[in-house]
């Protein structure tokens, strides 16, 4: 058991290293490509991101108050339920590709009139982006202020409660001071919200490169959506048949 004065700025630390590394996990990372297609500037990733973190957070620390009270009793029926909820993973990547593909495919080029400087503009859209339509500036005021993103942290709450998180829950039973524990999960937490900040903001750039560039622009939305389809069905086919399909 890790007592107190025992090892627990080594727990604590390796809470925040396991939240760095859990947002990496590719069925994470194919998620949050998707939300990166709805963003017509990179820097508004960081709050896609950080909703995806909050909701990844949010039931892991429910669920992980439990763990330190109950210890094993919980942890063994939350193991015994986890591949079906990885399962709900899967068809919610599908949900997400099948999404992406279906905003491309209703995509249909219309006007819309702009004041700049106080001369009237007509511009010409495609479909409207999360977070880039006209009166939305794109100043660093406006990016930097918070905005919470419900779809995301929904996504992200599916995410928590299923997969590798598991990983940094078998650890709590041995922690036996429960203030210990506590922090080891909030610092989970804040590791998990900055390092999918930083992947979203990465994998804006593409998107924000080729907003301009349609034909470039449903490229590369496409590739993300038929990632996020291909990986839902790689691993809903892994688990309902226990073969290893996905090789990382």
């Amino acid at each position: 058991m890790i007592e107190a004065g025992s090892g627990v700025w080594a727990v604590l630390a390796i809470g925040m290293l396991l939240g760095f590394k859990h947002a990496t996990d590719a069925d994470h990372v194919v998620a949050v490509a998707t939300f990166a297609s709805e963003n017509g500037n990179a820097w508004r990733g960081l709050w896609v991101g950080a909703s995806w973190g909050l909701g990844h957070t949010t039931p892991l620390l429910a669920l992980g108050i439990v763990i330190l009270v109950l210890k094993e009793a919980l942890l063994d029926r939350y193991e015994a339920i986890a591949p079906v909820l990885e399962f709900g993973v899967g068809v919610m990547l599908v949900f997400l590709g099948a999404q992406v593909f279906y905003n491309l495919r209703r995509g249909s080029l219309h006007l819309h009139e702009h004041a700049h400087e106080g001369q009237m503009h007509v511009h010409v859209h495609s479909t409207h982006r999360e977070g880039s339509e006209p009166g939305n500036g794109n100043g660093l005021h406006d990016i930097l202020r918070p905005q919470f993103r419900l779809k995301s942290y929904g996504v992200g709450m599916v995410h928590g409660l299923a997969g590798s998180a598991a990983v940094m829950l078998v650890l709590l039973p041995q922690i036996e001071v429960f203030w210990v524990g506590l922090g080891y999960l909030v610092l989970f937490g804040v590791g998990t919200v900055a390092s999918m900040s930083v992947i979203t903001i990465i994998l804006g750039v593409p998107f924000a490169v080729m907003s301009h560039a349609q034909p470039w622009y449903r490229a590369i939305a496409g590739i993300a959506g038929a990632a996020s389809l291909l990986f839902g069905v790689a691993l809903m086919t892994e688990i309902a048949t226990g073969v290893s399909v996905i090789p990382f």
